[in-house]
């Protein structure tokens, strides 16, 4: 017996508790965070710092995708970054960090995506267009600007992810 393939999660209809306003946002992450768990289900631990071509490992996309979505959530939340998040933000990328297996970095990874899906049921679309200021330089954006990058910055990493892991995965 075949299963059918699920349709795109954007083809699946609108997310409950959350805003029409956010439902692309919302739609990208889980969009991401199926095809990343998917890919690596059996992801050997070993080839996960590999750098085919000197492109980014395997690791380095799941920290990051992992740190970014929790700094881009912050400002739009208009809060400054911590000295916690400032150093995860130091170690994305090395192999030693606490965070060393496929199954570490891919729980940090869900833990959040489910942080950043009830921060946005919780955002008021009223707050959508007010002023968000990006890193210690104060860069301008807006709220709304801020979550729809964490879902396209999401996606262009996932992009890279996958494509990273097939490549080493058949070279093994």
């Amino acid at each position: 017996m075949q299963i059918e393939p699920k349709p795109e999660v954007w083809l699946r209809g609108p997310l409950p508790e959350i805003s029409d306003y956010l439902q692309p946002v919302a739609h990208a992450l889980l969009q991401a965070q199926e095809e990343i768990n998917a890919q690596l289900v059996n992801f050997p631990d070993a080839l996960l710092w590999k750098r085919p071509s000197n492109v980014a490992s395997v690791g380095f996309h799941l920290q990051h995708l992992s740190g970014v979505l929790d700094r881009l959530f912050t400002y739009a939340r208009a809060e400054s970054l911590s000295e916690n998040q400032l150093a995860y933000l130091k170690a994305e990328g090395q192999p030693h960090a606490p965070e060393s297996t496929v199954a570490d970095l891919l729980e940090t990874f869900n833990k959040q995506i489910l942080i950043a899906l009830t921060q946005l049921k919780h955002t008021d679309k009223e707050t959508l267009t007010e002023m968000r200021y990006v890193g210690r330089a104060m860069l301008p954006s807006t709220h709304l600007g801020l979550l729809f990058h964490a879902a396209e910055h999401t996606q262009r990493h996932t992009g890279q992810l996958l494509v990273t892991a097939r490549i080493l995965e058949a070279k093994s």
